[in-house]
């Protein structure tokens, strides 16, 4: 078994709910099972302003699958949440990110890994860091370090949801 872990986000159609059934969604994929998740986060949009405010989560999970076939799960299951990718960064049902797998660090023509954008983002680092606050990247830095650096964290609100991750 392999351990990755995935970057969730929604901001339309009910995104609460559309996160918390892509997290119960998670244990249903084939050779996978969720260990962990954290709460529910709210942040603003990257990118266009003109749309309202993301949900966020990470969750990791143990895998047989390989990088690319987990993927490709995770991309039927954004199909599911009827996922339209009409902009860049623009508003969606559901965003399934991998985020990381293993220690691996993989550059493929549909796959990056540890994800390029990662680092940069509070709402990926704030829940993983909840989670695995001791984690690190492939390379050896302390996401812990790199969450520190973003004044944007502090915006992040975790939701007053019954939802507490697994």
């Amino acid at each position: 078994m392999q351990r990755a872990w995935i970057g969730l986000g929604s901001n339309l159609e009910d995104p609460e709910a559309q996160v918390a059934r892509a997290l119960e969604a998670l244990d249903r994929l084939p050779l996978t099972r969720r260990i962990a998740a954290s709460k529910l986060y709210a942040s603003r949009p990257v990118g266009p302003q003109d749309q309202p405010d993301f949900i966020n989560a990470v969750a990791c999970v143990e895998t047989r699958l390989s990088p690319l076939a987990l993927l490709d799960q995770l991309q039927a299951l954004e199909q599911r949440h009827r996922r339209i990718r009409s902009r860049r960064w623009g508003p969606r049902t559901l965003d399934l990110d991998l985020l990381l797998f293993d220690d691996s660090t993989l550059c493929l023509p549909r796959l990056t890994v540890p994800h390029p954008e990662m680092a940069r983002r509070a709402f990926v680092l704030v829940p993983l860091l909840a989670v695995e606050p001791r984690m690190r990247l492939p390379d050896g830095r302390r996401l812990a370090d790199l969450e520190a650096a973003h004044a944007d964290a502090a915006t992040l609100r975790v939701l007053p949801s019954g939802f507490n991750g697994r």
